[in-house]
């Protein structure tokens, strides 16, 4: 099954401020989707697995984002430490 990628959004190009904007608003749609559900007024239900995914897509660049800047560790006992 071939996934159509035309959608998606490459989160690499945001800033950190419009990444955690974005998040936000995500977050507060997510929200409002499972309200829509509980009460069945909800009209598109693929929208609940695109906006699930969005905020993951979010979160994963926000982590890479984070462990490119912090400092190497090194772990004792391994390879690299014993070079």
């Amino acid at each position: 099954m071939a996934q159509d990628t035309s959608k998606r959004i490459d989160y690499k190009a945001h800033s950190d401020a419009d990444l955690l904007t974005d998040l936000q608003s995500l977050k507060r749609e997510q929200l409002n989707l499972r309200f829509q559900a509980a009460t069945q007024q909800l009209e598109k239900p693929s929208r609940v697995r695109e906006v699930r995914r969005s905020i993951a897509q979010i979160q994963t660049e926000q982590s890479a984002r984070a462990i490119a800047l912090a400092p190497a560790k090194t772990v004792r006992g391994s390879a690299a430490a014993a070079s």
